[in-house]
């Protein structure tokens, strides 16, 4: 049924030169004041303009290769490789249909359905069939809660936090985001022996932009921080696979920093990455879609969202 695996993701910059025009890439079409972006371009530079998810994509596929029985390409949204040049070289190396897995594991809009949209804006000349978000997988769980259990054994009896990248409560309401992320928390819990503790799982997020008088989702990590009575904070980052920019600069930075200031033993948890269980768990899901095919998200699902008062439109995703 299919001849060919597509990774798909957001992209980022390996070099000070390709900061600029990366977030040129990102914020195309979109009204952020310039001096907005330049702040933001500041955090790349903090660790030489580059960010760490282009080398994980890589990491990734390597990891895979062995796994599945199909050519694995790559395309980004926003960096080199770009997904429609990729799309290209597939098309001129006789691919004929394609199954696409994103580097995104939960349902909204700028984790599942604008990745649709990207395939959809490629030029494909050939079927591209996503599966829809594997956040329930054994392999994803079971990876994550094996990461909470190391940080847990450097920081025994700290407070487990889960976080995930703030989005708009429009689109929120518009996704099953929220429950996936919580759902998914919970699983960890439970696997790890929290549940049995009687802990339910603490959540904040993180990395919001967007306008003040827009309503993001919180509590915001940061703020979660300076508000918690807890001297021994474990940091898991549930909602992203590898360890994008805003895991670096806003956990290991900034939110490491605030929990030193208020003298917080902090330790970040290991993102899914390249842990054995968890590219597994993605062999699974290609060998299922191979044999089964794969059932389509619906078509009205993980809208945009639309802020009070503005024309709907496709709205920010990471980095800002």
């Amino acid at each position: 049924m299919y001849d060919a695996l597509l990774l798909i993701s957001f992209g980022g910059p390996e070099s000070h030169d390709d900061v600029i025009p990366f977030l040129e890439n990102v914020l195309r079409g979109r009204n952020v004041p310039r001096e907005r972006m330049l702040a933001v371009a500041e955090h790349y530079y903090h660790f030489d303009g580059r960010s760490p998810i282009n080398r994980q994509c890589r990491d990734l596929i390597t990891a895979l290769a062995p796994l599945v029985p199909l050519p694995i390409y790559w395309g980004n949204r926003n960096w080199h490789p770009m997904l429609p040049d990729t799309v290209r070289k597939m098309k001129e190396q006789g691919v004929k249909r394609a199954l696409a897995i994103a580097t995104s594991a939960f349902g909204s809009y700028s984790g599942c359905r604008q990745y649709r949209e990207d395939i959809e804006k490629s030029g494909a000349e050939f079927p591209i069939d996503k599966v829809p978000p594997y956040w329930n997988h054994p392999g994803f769980i079971e990876a994550m809660a094996d990461n909470v259990r190391v940080a847990l054994a450097k920081l025994p009896g700290a407070e487990v936090v889960y976080t995930a990248h703030s989005i708009p409560v429009s689109m929120a309401q518009a996704s099953p985001y929220e429950q996936q992320l919580r759902a998914a928390a919970q699983m960890v819990n439970r696997q790890v022996g929290l549940v049995d503790q009687g802990k339910e799982p603490v959540f904040a997020y993180q990395s919001r932009s967007g306008p003040p008088t827009q309503p993001w989702l919180d509590p915001d990590i940061g703020d979660y921080i300076r508000q918690t009575s807890s001297k021994r904070l474990i940091v898991v980052p549930i909602g992203f696979l590898s360890d994008h920019m805003e895991v670096l600069y806003d956990l290991d930075l900034e939110a490491a920093d605030l929990a030193r200031e208020r003298g917080i033993e902090f330790i970040r948890a290991a993102t899914a990455g390249t842990h054995p269980k968890f590219v597994a768990g993605l062999a699974d899901v290609v060998q299922n879609a191979l044999a089964n095919g794969i059932t389509s998200c619906p078509a009205d699902c993980c809208q945009p969202g639309v802020r009070p008062g503005a024309r709907p439109a496709s709205p920010a995703s990471r980095p800002l």
